[in-house]
């Protein structure tokens, strides 16, 4: 990080905000630097077990030391959790980072009190496995070093982008935000339909995993088209799969499915932000 040991304050402990504290240590940051807020005991009891971190149930006190707060909670809470936090004594230029999906910078602005430096990010569940891409939009207030030092927090897990506008997280919650469901959905229909072709479904589960990571990896830094033509034989099988799926309109349903994704991504910020 570019800040000389940014002191980082998690206010909550769920699923990625253990995935981020686990990245953030095994990338070198020192233990005694992070601290993590929960109501849930047994939730902070795992976290200083495994990595040794500060832990309180206490969200004032907590924060009066950070540099930075992760705002880690459920994006129906975010609101009450912020409004608690608002009258704090925070740092002189704290940062405040959110990965509560929906949830719009100005909103968590408003409720911690404006003028705030806040940065949204949109991760998605391969965080978990330290394979997760996060957009990020910063508002007015973040300095360059803020933005540094938030990219290496993400980037802790996965890949990380940023996007100029606001609006754009509505679109990446669509493509990567929701994505790793619909790669699941296909994965399990091709389990499904290599059973209904003969095989066990054992060796059908193995094979569509399999054939998904390493199409995954080659695709990584390649153009996909180009990929996509070289295992694509003229008059081979895989051309006919292929014909298949745009006869039924692959790229036409693709479009439509990650449309209503990010309408609905529109939508439930206008409903979270009353």
């Amino acid at each position: 990080m570019t800040n000389n040991n940014p002191q980082i304050c998690f206010i909550g402990g769920g699923n990625m905000a253990h995935s981020l504290i686990g990245g953030l240590i095994s990338n070198g940051s020192s233990a005694n630097d992070i601290y993590a807020c929960d109501i849930n005991a047994e939730t902070l009891s795992d976290l200083a077990q495994q990595y040794d971190i500060h832990i309180s149930q206490d969200n004032k006190e907590s924060v009066e030391n950070a540099d930075i707060i992760l705002l880690a909670v459920k994006p129906q809470v975010l609101q009450q959790v912020c409004l608690n936090l608002a009258n704090s004594n925070f740092r002189s230029g704290v940062l405040f980072i959110s990965i509560a999906a929906g949830i719009r910078e100005q909103d968590i602005n408003h409720w911690l009190g404006e003028n705030r430096a806040v940065i949204r990010c949109m991760p998605n569940t391969p965080a978990l496995v330290g394979l997760g891409a996060t957009a990020l939009y910063a508002n007015e207030q973040v300095s360059n070093t803020q933005k540094a030092d938030a990219e290496a927090i993400l980037s802790a897990v996965g890949i990380t982008v940023w996007v100029e506008m606001q609006s754009q997280l509505d679109a990446v919650t669509a493509i990567s935000g929701s994505g790793p469901a619909y790669f699941f959905l296909f994965i399990e229909a091709l389990q499904n339909a290599a059973v209904e072709l003969g095989l066990e479904p054992e060796i059908a589960q193995k094979l569509a995993q399999q054939t998904a990571l390493g199409a995954a990896t080659m695709a990584i830094g390649n153009n996909v088209a180009e990929l996509r033509q070289q295992v694509t034989s003229k008059g081979g099988t895989t051309e006919q799969a292929i014909a298949s799926f745009q006869q039924q309109g692959l790229e036409k349903l693709v479009k439509s499915a990650t449309l209503a994704a990010n309408n609905r991504s529109i939508e439930l910020a206008e409903i979270l932000s009353k």
